[in-house]
């Protein structure tokens, strides 16, 4: 088989012959005329391996692919979701895409085409992590409300289809028993010494016992497969409130995103306003509707540094945290980044890198030299809320760079007069316990 996608049509007149010009001569080439100019089309001519439907549907998949002109192209590997998607507005033309960055993962979006083809000015750039922010928001704004009801739906219309698979099969085998009986009567009522025609209606009623007895057995096989049970609309409503965190899980396949986006979004039309310093953005989606989003971009010369409050809690908190909990504690504390985005252990490097901050390294000796307020009511044997109420109250020296975040002592001021009447006057009062008992273990560790 040469060709799998044949639908079985008769075409004619695919191709014309056209004359071409150079300095060799006149050369002959072939050109391949579009659907609308072949002399003759018609379908369902000659048997193929598909059906006509399912031939255009094939070739409709193929030209989307190509990724020029009006296609979106297939998705690929990169982490941009609007390849293929974007259009500028002054132009017309597709925006180009370029990662950039150390790893080469940073998208910039550009209509640059102009001045690839015919040295013209760009259009329009910018970056593209906030563009594919917002339309990854705008987009499971759009899913979430319906991703209850569609997971209903879709076990709903599961059960329905297995039902009427079921009803098909019983309606076969009634009409296999009758086909069955029929021919058992026909059978009967012949001349036993008519042996040819006797033969030949035996021969047929077996044939119909076994049509029955294998629509019997698919029946009996349909019922023993178990069905997929149909979720609880309470977990259902669960998985729809956790689609973001799916969604941003680094296992979730960037190809997955692009699909579930070429879904719902037909097209994005970007242009950006000068005045206002904003990236414009028109959704076109593919129910019809239509969307804007304006986001802010950065002007010329300006710089979306990280807020100095920021930077001062990290010089602190790099005393006793590494880069991941670093991240972890800012982003809940609500803070963000230069450019608004959540803190991720790379970018709290890159930061500590661009501010020149050293990072944590554990001691090799094991004392380490800031300790949390687990640690530092551990070493006095107090309990931790004593020593929180001091260091609060200002009788020991300690750090509390964020709101909701750990304490840090220097193991210098533990071993301090001060430290030491505390832990003293904490072993007095029975109103404040000096610490758990010494073989209770702590089921969860903490950074506080």
């Amino acid at each position: 088989m040469e060709n799998p996608v044949y639908g079985g049509a008769y075409a004619y007149g695919k191709t014309a012959v056209a004359a071409g010009y150079s300095a060799g001569g006149v050369s002959v080439k072939i050109r391949r005329k579009t659907r609308n100019e072949w002399l003759a089309l018609k379908p369902n001519t000659h048997d193929g391996y598909v059906s006509w439907e399912r031939f255009e549907a094939i070739r409709t998949m193929v030209s989307s692919n190509v990724p020029t002109g009006r296609h979106h192209g297939a998705p690929k590997h990169g982490d941009a979701l609007l390849a293929g998607l974007i259009r500028c507005k002054r132009c017309g033309r597709k925006l180009t895409l370029r990662y950039s960055g150390m790893r080469h993962h940073i998208p910039r979006y550009s209509c640059s085409r102009a001045w690839m083809d015919n040295g013209g000015p760009h259009c329009i750039a910018f970056g593209g992590l906030r563009v594919d922010d917002a339309i990854e928001e705008a987009l499971l704004g759009v899913v979430a409300p319906g991703a209850i009801a569609a997971a209903t739906a879709a076990a709903e219309g599961a059960r329905e289809r297995r039902d009427q698979v079921r009803d098909a099969l019983s309606r076969d085998l009634e009409a296999a028993r009758y086909a069955a009986d029929r021919a058992f009567r026909q059978y009967d009522a012949a001349d036993p010494a008519n042996r040819l025609v006797a033969s030949e209606l035996e021969a047929r009623w077996n044939r119909a016992l076994a049509h029955a007895a294998e629509v019997e057995g698919k029946i009996a096989m349909h019922d023993t497969a178990t069905p997929a049970p149909i979720a609880d609309p309470a977990s259902l409503g669960v998985l729809a409130s956790n689609l973001k965190t799916v969604w941003d899980a680094p296992t979730t396949d960037a190809r997955l995103k692009k699909r579930i986006v070429r879904t719902l979004v037909h097209e994005v039309v970007a242009d950006i306003d000068d005045a206002a310093s904003e990236i414009v953005l028109i959704v076109h989606w593919v129910g019809g509707a239509h969307s804007e989003l304006r986001l802010p971009k950065r002007r010329r010369g300006q710089r979306n540094s990280t807020s100095a409050d920021i930077i001062q809690a990290v010089r602190q908190l790099v005393l006793i945290a590494s880069d991941n909990l670093i991240a972890g504690l800012l982003n809940r504390n609500g803070l963000k980044t230069g450019n608004g985005n959540r803190w991720t252990r790379e970018r709290v490097t890159s930061m500590r890198s661009s501010y020149h901050l050293p990072v944590f390294k554990p001691a090799d000796d094991g004392i380490e030299p800031w300790l949390n307020l687990s640690n530092a009511a551990k070493l006095l044997k107090i309990a931790p809320k004593t020593l929180r109420l001091a260091a609060e109250a200002g009788e020991i020296e300690a750090f509390h760079p964020l709101s909701d975040g750990p304490w840090i002592f220097a193991r210098a001021s533990l071993i301090t007069t001060a430290a030491q009447s505390i832990a003293e006057r904490a072993r007095q009062n029975p109103r404040y316990p000096t610490g758990s008992h010494p073989n209770q273990q702590s089921l969860f560790s903490s950074t506080t």
